[in-house]
């Protein structure tokens, strides 16, 4: 096949060309702009009445934080966390580690600054010498580098390094006399506790660290020493006292003991001898809420341990109105920023606006977020000291003497610096220099560096960091004796702000960083094992089980395994050779359909199984195994239905089939049968064998009302007969009675992800009234932490959920699986439990158990599983299927019309496509002049590009790979056709990488693509995230080596080599990230991890050498210390400015200034309504994903303050940061978050990406290959080169790709993934068969 792509064929080339809004372009004569002005000056005049009148007479009250009882319950006048007990989590006590001597930095990177960013910072309160962190070491700058001569020339002073090392330190302040240093550090296991050391009297000079390696000597054995931590040599007493010595750290203290939540911003109380901090929790959401703790401070050189949690609560968070204390856990709002007032009193900051106990993203600075409050800790009374609204109030600091507090606001495009007077009340603004402060964001790392007074009271000033440098304002007393800035009570021009200068020569030790490649080839060629399994079931005895994978449901026998379960390796296919017999493909009526949802027909060769059309929804066939014979199940009406199964045996041989009907989903919409979903209950009678009818009826379809929910986890097994069913959900298993509905919870589970009861036994009726207790009598199985544990009969109390906590689990419960598992069953008979991890079946006699009982019980940790293991029978299970690219070449042939004259040429090429009279931009060598070809033909063998070169002018460039995508219908419960993957192939993504997606149904999903059942985009993935907040069922502690390997093969058993990075998404500890990164190295996997808005903890990302940073980092103008760090780590960089943190998301942007519902093409490969409602949907709190807001319901005022603020968005400074480092060599990649028009907002976010500074070439490379290679995947993607498969976006002529606007990349005429092609306007298939995806009716027009 040839397409033509240049100007001189365009009759035979046919463009359909995307008109793309007019205010894209670029180019406008002087008229035109002056018009335009004009315009644009008489609209500003009537939007600036309008929001006069909208301030003035719409909002009564709205911008005055209102009073403490009106927004929080009664509840909070005691003290709300006095019923939290704070014993869940960690789960398991960390096992030993050293983030600086159990994780190798072989490298050190050492450069010369001199600016910084968020430079948090103390002043001596004698000496008026500053301490500062910058990127995670302490430095100290002498007070005459502003009071001496040097100050006054103007100088450049050297900072010294007082703290160093791999251990992370931030946040130093001085005691009230000087004489000590408090601040945080994650030395040791890595969790963020506040230290204090002794401060020399002479200051900067004595605390030096460099004075420690001053001799040849010293410095011969810092090398050695070095060296030797590098080659994995366990480090003696005698080299850590020199390490300790050489960082600064030898004399340090730990005066708090976290393992999970975490401290930040000590402050000392006035008597010396304790400090306040604030102690930041986990909701089930990873972001910290803060409650103000008081530490006290032992003496110099004590040697006190300190216990784990130690410390006192001040200042709990409030509970919102309605909730009880035993919510308190799940409030995402507390307080911070906390400061002695006084002896007894404390004055702090906090969130205001977010009300509901649940954290909201794109809140207005300008309406104002914080607020600053002081209370009284003998009286309990709280006031608010400064109101949030104008611009928020936060980070208070109070003068020496305790009369002025200082604070920073915004103030319409700036950022300033406050005094409020205590006694007067008068608020004076300072210094309109600062750089934005962080209200807008969860900000750990504080809403602005801290700062201090000087210690003069006769020459006042603050010394504060704004826009990259240390700063020394200037202050004078007025007539009032109020503190003012220095130039208004003097009128003297020499007293304004001034920049302190200063150098400092960082020296950070580095970790190698993460990396491995991935040959897609190989993934594509030849036959192709299915690994990614689900919708298990066992038959009666548990000899047989049926299952679902790549959308076709199958059989296998078990039995007569070979594997040994203790030192089976997951992730190693040794494992198929000769160990069990292939899986069958259960009979079926349509072979290019998809199956699913197949069970057992007790006491019968039957297997039932569902079949899913796009236009008509599921249907029922009913296969028998012995004969093969399959009829068709009539008297279905239209709908979903799920997990079908048929009751035993009955007199009359009239059985009863139950299956559970859901609502519209993420795939299907919502627009088709969504009417009474739940349990349905019919009757049915099995075909003999001799029936030639070719159908089965299913009659008597009656609904049964009941509380199930039907999009959860749903498994039904009946119970003694045919008049009772387990319905078995993720939490709770309910025994429901199919004749009036009646039901009973049997089991209950604490987070679990699935529960199953066992059907033996004899088990109390639902309206059985000799019930008199709550203990079952048959045993459960549930898969919690993403491991599979057994609870025996007498631990299963229906009123006590279950779960695998150490010290609060059932008592007897035993784990069963090694690396993890899931699709947890029951055979017919409860003798056996199955589990899938990747394609290994996993089953347990339970009759077996019993010898383990003694190793159960000793094991506290892991509930005996290192014996349990070995009573495990696992089975390959062998499925293959042929990859679509290699699908190619037969269909190709198939394709050549009737009548041509066929020969040997013809048929051996026919999978051949030649792209002529193309502009080709092949990426190959990241070089603009050695990647473009102004002529060229790209030749295509079997979806391979074979050959580059001739003549042309139409744009080609490579497949684009979206690094950060998300979507929602992986987890959906039917085969359906996936209108996300092709959406996003329409817009010209070839490769997706979502880093947080279910672990199996990921893979699952992904089979379906690969084995041509579906249209789509490469799919790889992290697997579900290793997540750190208190989301019971995916939280992972990763306390041990053990954990950290157990968390990554559960991930990579699912896919295979196809499965090549995770996400560490906020762990609390350093220590678990390490040890997710040593695990990775031998497992073979990239680490790309959550920012998750901590400043701190991205910095460790680099220096750990993690992958890549997922977002951006929340600072979003960086300075030359972290600019420089970035680049040079090695890290890459996928900031998702679409959903940017800090101020209105790029996403929103886009909503607000494009007619996206009536997007012709996007309308046509998408279900719209779904968009939408995700899309305009208020604020709401999620695990992993970002909220919405409605913009276009409120579009004239986004407009209006995009007019006004749109400038100071952080994205745009993001955006510059990014640009700067792709300069210096970073590379970035694209990534637009799964956001809202799918497809479409990739090229929005390549849109930013080039706002910053980068050119259209640039950010062409950051979309294909700075992607690929960051990812491994160069060898076979990320640009057009021989040898690489043949992932395609062809533009039409005229546009002209590296000099018009970046946005108009959308307006695609061709994509090609493997060699298949598609027309991208309406995603017909033109190569190699003619051919249009059918999906599903989820646009009601």
């Amino acid at each position: 096949m040839v397409l033509e792509t240049g100007d001189s064929n365009l009759e035979k080339a046919p463009t359909i060309t995307k008109e793309v809004p007019t205010y894209y372009s670029t180019r406008h004569s002087y008229q035109a702009k002056l018009c335009w002005f004009r315009l644009a000056a008489v609209k500003l005049g009537k939007w600036l009445l309008l929001a006069l009148c909208i301030y003035r007479f719409a909002l009564p009250g709205r911008f005055v934080t209102p009073p403490l009882h009106a927004k929080y319950s009664k509840a909070s006048l005691d003290d709300p966390a006095s019923e939290f007990a704070d014993d869940d989590f960690p789960l398991r006590a960390h096992e030993p580690w050293d983030i600086s001597v159990d994780f190798p930095h072989p490298r050190t990177l050492s450069y010369e600054v001199t600016e910084g960013t968020w430079l948090r910072l103390d002043v001596h309160p004698v000496s008026g010498d500053i301490v500062f962190d910058m990127a995670g070491d302490v430095y100290c700058l002498p007070g005459h580098a502003y009071l001496g001569a040097a100050g006054r020339a103007g100088g450049r002073t050297e900072a010294v390094p007082v703290l160093t090392g791999v251990p992370h330190d931030a946040d130093p302040r001085f005691s009230p006399a000087g004489d000590k240093l408090a601040f945080r550090s994650d030395a040791g296991l890595g969790a963020d506790n506040l230290w204090v050391m002794p401060w020399a009297a002479d200051g900067c000079t004595a605390m030096d660290v460099r004075a420690h390696v001053s001799s040849s000597h010293e410095l011969e054995l810092k090398i050695q020493d070095e060296e030797q931590l590098a080659q994995g040599m366990k480090e003696t007493s005698e080299r850590k006292l020199r390490r300790l010595t050489r960082e600064g750290r030898i004399n340090a203290q730990r005066i708090t003991n976290e393992t999970y939540n975490w401290v930040s911003d000590p402050r000392w109380h006035p008597s010396g001898d304790k400090v306040v901090a604030t102690k930041w929790y986990y909701s089930s959401r990873s972001l910290g809420a803060g409650e103000g703790w008081e530490f006290p401070v032992p003496a110099v050189h004590s040697q006190s341990q300190v216990e784990a949690g130690a410390g006192k609560r001040l200042v709990s968070k409030r509970l919102p109105m309605g909730w009880t204390k035993a919510d308190y856990v799940e409030q995402q709002i507390g307080h911070e920023q906390f400061i002695w007032a006084r002896d007894d009193a404390l004055i702090y900051s906090g969130n205001v606006r977010d009300i509901d106990g649940s954290y909201t993203y794109s809140k207005d600075v300008h309406r104002g977020i914080y607020a600053i409050f002081q209370r009284n800790l003998t009286t309990g009374v709280e006031k608010t000291l400064v109101d949030a609204f104008p611009g928020g109030a936060s980070r208070p600091i109070l003068s020496r003497d305790g009369r002025t507090l200082a604070f920073v606001r915004r103030v319409r495009d700036k950022e300033a610096l406050v005094l409020k007077d205590l006694n007067t009340g008068t608020l004076h603004h300072i210094w309109h220099g600062l750089t934005y402060d962080l209200s807008t964001i969860y900000a750990p790392m504080g809403t602005y560096p801290s700062f201090a007074f000087t210690p003069s009271s006769s020459s006042p000033g603050i010394i504060i960091w704004a826009a990259g440098q240390i700063w020394h304002v200037p202050l004078a007393h007025n007539a009032e004796g109020e503190l003012v800035a220095a130039t208004r009570a003097t009128n003297n021009a020499d007293l304004t702000p001034k920049v302190i200068p200063f150098t400092a020569q960082i020296s950070k030790k580095l970790a190698e960083t993460r990396r491995m490649k991935t040959d897609v080839r190989k993934l594509e060629s030849g036959s192709q094992r299915v690994r990614a399994f689900t919708q298990l079931a066992l038959d009666e005895s548990g000899e047989r089980a049926v299952f679902a994978g790549a959308g076709q449901t199958w059989v296998q026998v078990l039995g007569d395994s070979l594997i040994n379960p203790t030192t089976l390796n997951p992730v190693d296919d040794a494992n198929f050779l000769g160990t069990s017999k292939p899986a069958q493909r259960i009979p079926h009526l349509h072979p290019s359909a998809g199956y699913y949802s197949p069970s057992f027909v007790p006491a019968s060769s039957f297997i039932l199984h569902a079949r899913w059309d796009d236009t008509h929804f599921s249907f029922l066939e009913l296969a028998d195994l012995e004969s093969e014979q399959v009829w068709e199940v009539v008297g279905l009406p239209k709908g979903r239905w799920f997990g079908a199964v048929v009751s035993g045996p009955a007199a009359n041989g009239v059985r009863t089939a139950v299956l559970v009907k859901t609502g519209g989903d993420a795939l299907t919409g919502n627009v088709v049968a969504t009417a009474q979903t739940g349990v349905w209950a019919g009757e049915i009678t099995l075909p003999s064998h001799s029936c030639s009818k070719g159908t089965v009826e299913l009659t008597n379809l009656r609904y049964i009302q009941s509380s199930i929910d039907p999009s959860d986890v749903v498994k039904l097994s009946f119970v003694d007969g045919s008049n009772e069913v387990f319905v078995q959900q993720s939490d709770s298993v309910l025994r429901v009675s199919l004749r009036d509905g009646a039901e009973k919870v049997v089991a209950r589970g604490k987070g679990t992800d699935e529960l199953v009861f066992s059907p033996s036994g004899s088990v109390p009726s639902v309206s059985s009234r000799l019930v008199r207790h709550n203990q079952a009598t048959g045993g459960a199985a549930f898969v919690s932490l993403f491991h599979v544990y057994y609870a025996s009969p007498s631990s299963v109390d229906s009123e006590k959920a279950m779960w695998a906590k150490p010290g609060k689990a059932p008592k007897h419960l035993a784990r069963l699986s090694g690396d993890g598992g899931h699709d947890v069953v029951f055979s017919g008979d409860g003798s056996v439990i199955g589990w899938f991890l990747g394609p290994y079946l996993h089953t347990l006699q339970l009759s077996r158990l019993p010898s383990c009982t003694s190793a159960i019980e000793a094991d506290t940790s892991n509930f005996g599983i290192d014996c349990v293991r070995g009573l495990l029978d696992v089975t390959a299970v062998d499925v293959a299927y042929t990859p679509d690219v290699q699908q190619l070449f037969s269909e190709a042939r198939m394709s050549i019309a009737d009548g041509t004259q066929r020969s040997t040429a013809v048929d051996n090429n026919a999978h051949v496509v030649i792209i002529h009279n193309a502009t080709v931009l092949s990426m190959e060598n990241g070089v603009l002049t050695q990647d473009l070809r102004s002529g060229a033909s790209v030749v295509i063998r079997s979806g391979v590009v074979e050959a580059v070169g001739g003549p042309g002018v139409g744009y080609v460039v490579p497949g684009f790979i979206d690094s950060h995508a998300h979507w929602d219908g992986t987890n959906d419960k039917y085969p359906a056709t996936s209108w996300e993957m092709q959406t996003f192939l329409a817009y010209g993504v070839t490769t997706l990488h979502n880093p947080s997606l279910h672990n199996s149904l990921g893979y699952v999903e992904r089979g379906r693509i690969e084995s041509g059942h579906m249209v789509g985009p490469r799919l790889f993935h992290t697997g579900t995230v290793i997540y750190g907040a208190s989301e019971y069922s995916i939280h992972q502690d990763i306390a041990s080596m053990r954990e950290a390997r157990e968390a990554l093969i559960r991930i990579k058993a699912e896919g295979g080599d196809a499965s090549w990075s995770y996400k560490n998404y906020n762990l609390p500890t350093r220590a678990a990230r390490q040890r997710l990164l040593t695990a990775a190295r031998d497992v073979g996997m990239l680490c790309v991890p959550e920012g998750g808005m901590n400043y701190d903890w991205d910095l460790t990302y680099i220096m750990d050498g993690m992958t890549t940073i997922e977002h951006n980092i929340p600072v979003s103008i960086l300075y030359d210390d972290i600019l420089t760090l970035y680049t040079m780590s090695g890290t890459g960089s996928t900031p998702t400015h679409i959903v940017d943190y800090g101020g209105m998301f790029g996403e929103q942007y886009l909503w607000a200034t494009e007619d996206i519902p009536n997007d012709p093409k996007y309308v046509s490969t998408s279900a719209l309504n779904y968009v939408l409602n995700i899309s305009f949907q208020a604020p709401h709190a999620h695990t992993t994903r970002h909220p919405r807001r409605d913009l276009r319901e409120h579009k004239p005022a986004v407009q209006f303050w995009l007019i006004f603020f749109g400038p100071a968005m952080a994205l745009w400074n993001v955006s510059a940061s990014v640009a700067n480092m792709v300069h210096r060599g970073l590379r970035a990649h694209i990534g637009a978050h799964g956001e809202p028009p799918l497809g479409l907002m990739y090229h929005q976010e390549m849109f930013y990406a080039k706002a910053g500074g980068l050119s259209n070439y640039e950010v062409i490379r950051a979309a294909t290959a700075d992607a690929a290679i960051t990812f491994g995947l160069f060898d076979s993607l990320g640009s057009i080169s021989g040898g690489k498969l043949a992932d395609l976006v062809i533009f039409p002529p005229g546009f002209d790709l590296l000099q018009d606007d970046i946005r108009h990349t959308r307006n695609i005429r061709y994509v090609m993934r493997g060699g298949r092609i598609w027309d991208a306007e309406i995603m017909e298939e033109v190569w190699p068969v003619k051919r249009k995806q059918v999906l599903p009716p989820f646009n009601a027009e």
